[in-house]
């Protein structure tokens, strides 16, 4: 993780921890992404913002293999939820790109899904922003100036801070 050039960033979200990183390619995200899984638990809700293409399903790819899922994972574009089960909680991958309406989720039992036994993973939040629980952890990915991605991460609870501790002291430069 030392040459993902971290760097701390306390001031982008007012009263909130964050930091961001580059990550040069695409393999750098899904490596992110597995070195952090360790750190999850569950109970936590992970947002995932940015661009079609940005690296959300990368990244979430990485976090999915950190935490042993060893077949293919796909993403829930069309079915809106991929759901897998492993020995230590329930992880729950969220895609709500295509939703128009989040009224629309309101009877569809996903709710459910949000529960301390289990890790929530969901892409596209700002499109269901009024029917989801507020998020632990929110991560944002958009293109970085010259190459690559940039990678902002923001805690917004105890427990989302917790599970990013690990990952900022072990990533310092060095």
């Amino acid at each position: 993780m030392n040459s993902l050039n971290y760097q701390p960033k306390e001031d982008w979200m007012e009263g909130e921890g964050g930091a961001q990183w580059h990550l040069a390619d695409p393999e750098a995200t899904t490596e992110w992404g597995r070195a952090w899984a360790p750190y999850l638990e569950s109970g936590l809700v992970l947002t995932f913002s940015g661009d079609l293409g940005a690296g959300k399903t990368a990244l979430i790819r990485g976090i999915l293999r950190g935490l042993g899922v060893t077949g293919t994972i796909r993403s829930p574009t069309y079915a809106l939820l991929e759901i897998y089960e492993l020995s230590r909680l329930y992880c729950y991958h969220f895609d709500f790109y295509r939703i128009n309406s989040p009224e629309s989720l309101e009877d569809s039992g996903f709710r459910e899904c949000f529960r301390s036994d289990s890790l929530c993973l969901v892409e596209w939040p700002e499109k269901v922003s009024t029917w989801l629980p507020p998020a632990d952890v929110a991560l944002m990915l958009e293109p970085a100036a010259g190459a690559g991605r940039l990678l902002q991460v923001r805690h917004t609870s105890v427990h989302g801070m917790k599970c990013l501790e690990p990952l900022l002291a072990t990533s310092l430069p060095r």
